[in-house]
C-alpha cells in the first residue's frame, strides 16, 4: 500500500463509510457494551475516534499555517474528552463520527501539495504531515474492529492488511525484547524476520544464514491482527508445532 497521501484519502473516506454503517446499526444499549480493548466501552472507542480525527485537524492545520499545533492540548485533556463522550446514544456518536470526518476531509484537501512535507507535533513525536492520511486509516480499521461488532480483520482491504503487517514487524525489532520469529504471510511467501535479523525459517539449510526460527504463517490480515491483539491467530500455522507466543503490547 503507497504511503503516498493523496492517493490513500480516498481509503480513509471507504473506511469511514464501513465504520458509519456499522456504528449506525448498533442500538444504544450496544454503545455501552464492552469493546476489545480493556476498559473501554463501544462508546470509548467511537468518542476516541471523532477526537482523533479532530486532533489530526490540528496538525494538518499546523502543517497548513506553519503554527506549532500539537495533536492534542495534553494527554489528560485527550483522555477528558474520550470519557465525556463516551455515554453518549448511538444518534449522537454517529452524527459526531461523520462530522470529525468531514473535517479532518476538508483539512486534508486545503493541505497545498508543498505543506505535506511539513514537520508536526503528534503525540509521539514530530512526524511528517505525509503520514497523518495512513495514520487515519490505521485508527479507523483497526478500532472498526475494537467495536466488536462483526468487522474482522479478515474485512480489512488486502492492502491494508499487508501494510499494517509489515510496520508491526518494523516496530516490533526496534524492541529491545524483540519476538525471535519468521512471518510467513500467504499473499506473498516472503518472510518478515523478527528478532536478531539473523534467522531462518524452519528448514531452511544451516549454511544460508543464522539459527533456527519457529515460522507463523497465515493470511497478512490474521498475521498483523494477532501482533497487535485484535486476534487469536486461530487460523496460523506455527512450525515447529507448538502454540503461538504471546505478543507485546502494540502501541
Amino acid at each position: 500500500m503507497t504511503l503516498d497521501p493523496l492517493a490513500l484519502l480516498p481509503e480513509v473516506d471507504r473506511a469511514t463509510d464501513r465504520l458509519l454503517r456499522t456504528v449506525d446499526g448498533l442500538d444504544d444499549a450496544a454503545i455501552g457494551e464492552p469493546s476489545l480493548l480493556p476498559g473501554w466501552t463501544r462508546g470509548h472507542v467511537l468518542s476516541h475516534l471523532a477526537r482523533n480525527a479532530d486532533s489530526y485537524v490540528n496538525l494538518l492545520t499546523s502543517a497548513r499555517t506553519g503554527e506549532d499545533i500539537p495533536q492534542y492540548p495534553t494527554p489528560a485533556v485527550r483522555n477528558a474528552d474520550i470519557a465525556a463522550g463516551s455515554a453518549r446514544p448511538t444518534a449522537a456518536q454517529l452524527a459526531d463520527l461523520r462530522a470529525s470526518a468531514e473535517r479532518f476531509a476538508e483539512a486534508a484537501r486545503a493541505l497545498p501539495a508543498e505543506a505535506w512535507a511539513a514537520q508536526v507535533r503528534s503525540a509521539r513525536g514530530l512526524r511528517p504531515a505525509a503520514t497523518l492520511a495512513w495514520g487515519r486509516l490505521r485508527e479507523v480499521e483497526v478500532h472498526h474492529v475494537d467495536l466488536a461488532a462483526g468487522y474482522r480483520t479478515a474485512d480489512w482491504p488486502e492492502a491494508f492488511g499487508q501494510r499494517l503487517l509489515h510496520e508491526v514487524v518494523h516496530d516490533l525489532a526496534q524492541r529491545d525484547d524483540p519476538l525471535a520469529l519468521v512471518l510467513v504471510p500467504a499473499e506473498t511467501g516472503q518472510p518478515l524476520t523478527i528478532g536478531s535479523g539473523r534467522g531462518r525459517p524452519v528448514g531452511i539449510p544451516a549454511a544460508e544464514s543464522g539459527p533456527e526460527l519457529r515460522t507463523v504463517a497465515g493470511p497478512a490480515h490474521e498475521l498483523a491482527g494477532w501482533l497487535t491483539g485484535r486476534s487469536t491467530g486461530a487460523g496460523l500455522v506455527v512450525t515447529p508445532a507448538g502454540p503461538l507466543p504471546a505478543p507485546p503490547p502494540w502501541i
